[in-house]
C-alpha cells in the first residue's frame, strides 16, 4: 500500500467516526421539537388565564367601589297630617269612609334618585281594609328631595266585620283611634346612566289620632308616625 492510499484510508475512517448516527438524529430532533412546542402552548394558556383572572378582579373592584359610592338607601315615609271627613256605619255592617292622610316621602340618597310606579294607597283598621286601594301616578324623587302625598281615600258601602264597627264605636268613646296607612308599588334607583331593576315597595304607617263624633276635617296626631318600609 502506498503512502497516498494509507492517508486516504485514515481520512475515511475519521469521517465515519465523526458522522452522526442516522437512526438517532431524527428521533432526537423530533423529541426536541415536541418538547419545545408543548412548553410554548402551556405558557400561552397560562398567560390567557392570568389575563382573564386579572380582568375579573378589576371588574369586581370597580363594582365594589361603585356600590360603596352610590349605595342606595330605602326611602323614608312619615305621616304628617290626617283628616276625617266621613266615617259612618249602616247595616249589615257596612262602612262609608272619607279620610285623608298626608304622607311625606323623603329620598335620603345624595347621588341616587328614586322612581316609583304602580303605586297605590289604602287604609286598614284592625287589619281590615276600610278604604278601597287608590292608584297613584308614577313618582320621581331627585337626590335628597321630599314630596308629600295626600290623596283622599274612601268609599261607600264597604263590608266590614262587627269587630270593626264595635271597635270604632269604642275608640270614639275613648277619643282616640289608630289606623294603618299602606303604600305599595314598585321602585328602582338611578345613578347617572345606571338603573337598577324594579323592586317591590311596601310601607305601613300606624297613625294614632284624635277621634270623636264631631270630627270633620283635620284631626290632631297623638304620636309620631314614622312608617316601616320594606323593599
Amino acid at each position: 500500500m502506498g503512502e497516498g492510499e494509507a492517508k486516504a484510508e485514515q481520512a475515511a475512517k475519521a469521517d465515519h467516526k465523526n458522522a452522526p448516527s442516522a437512526s438517532s438524529t431524527p428521533e432526537s430532533y423530533s423529541k426536541d421539537s415536541e418538547g419545545g412546542g408543548g412548553g410554548g402552548g402551556g405558557d400561552a394558556l397560562r398567560a390567557i388565564c392570568g389575563a382573564i383572572f386579572t380582568i375579573l378582579v378589576l371588574l369586581g373592584l370597580i363594582a365594589l367601589i361603585l356600590w360603596l359610592v352610590y349605595r342606595p338607601h330605602k326611602p323614608r315615609l312619615t305621616v304628617v297630617g290626617a283628616a276625617i271627613y266621613d266615617l259612618n256605619f249602616t247595616t249589615p255592617p257596612l262602612i262609608s269612609t272619607s279620610v285623608q292622610f298626608s304622607v311625606m316621602a323623603r329620598n335620603p340618597n345624595r347621588r341616587v334618585s328614586i322612581r316609583y310606579d304602580k303605586l297605590s294607597m289604602y287604609v286598614t283598621y284592625r287589619d281590615q281594609i276600610i278604604t278601597p286601594p287608590l292608584p297613584l301616578p308614577p313618582l320621581r324623587m331627585g337626590h335628597k328631595s321630599t314630596v308629600v302625598i295626600a290623596p283622599v281615600l274612601g268609599g261607600d258601602g264597604i263590608p266590614v266585620s262587627p269587630e270593626v264597627a264595635n271597635g270604632l264605636k269604642s275608640d270614639e268613646a275613648n277619643g282616640a283611634v289608630m289606623m294603618r296607612v299602606v303604600v305599595l308599588g314598585r321602585l328602582r334607583w338611578k345613578a347617572g346612566a345606571i338603573k337598577t331593576g324594579r323592586y317591590g315597595f311596601y310601607a305601613t304607617c300606624d297613625v294614632w289620632m284624635r277621634f270623636n263624633r264631631s270630627s270633620n276635617g283635620q284631626v290632631p296626631l297623638l304620636a309620631p308616625s314614622t312608617c316601616k318600609v320594606d323593599v
